[in-house]
């Protein structure tokens, strides 16, 4: 899978945000993401970088094939400015009752190499031909 990176920062939060109605004070505002314990301030949503990881899948595969399901885990916080590449790697490649199955595992890794949202995705594709 090829990788798909974004540069986050509070205007990308305040979209997110916006379109799904969760303004949570340590995502919008530096004091209370200090009063939330992080040195630096407000720290990005968990759910975008799953939402990051959905928009790698549907980027690589188009819009021909399912998404079936993609579970992950937040790790590490994403702080801002922080430059989040969405990385899978195949597994495994199956024909269940004949249907093309691709399961990955995945990863959203910040600048730093850190991994932060370890996870996993399961894909139907299209037969060729």
């Amino acid at each position: 899978m090829p990788t798909w990176s974004r540069q986050t920062s509070f205007m990308e939060w305040n979209r997110y945000a916006a379109v799904n109605d969760e303004f949570v004070p340590f995502h919008m505002d530096d004091e209370a993401g200090r009063a939330a314990q992080n040195e630096q301030g407000a720290f990005g949503m968990g759910n975008l970088r799953y939402a990051y990881i959905v928009n790698a899948l549907r980027d690589w595969i188009g819009d021909e094939a399912e998404i079936r399901e993609v579970g992950c885990q937040y790790r590490a916080i994403n702080q801002k400015d922080d430059v989040l590449t969405v990385q899978g790697t195949v597994s495994e490649k199956k024909v269940e009752n004949g249907e093309n199955v691709v399961v990955l595992e995945t990863n959203v890794v910040n600048q730093d190499g850190l991994g932060t949202c370890p996870g996993h995705a399961i894909l139907v594709l299209p037969a060729k031909g």
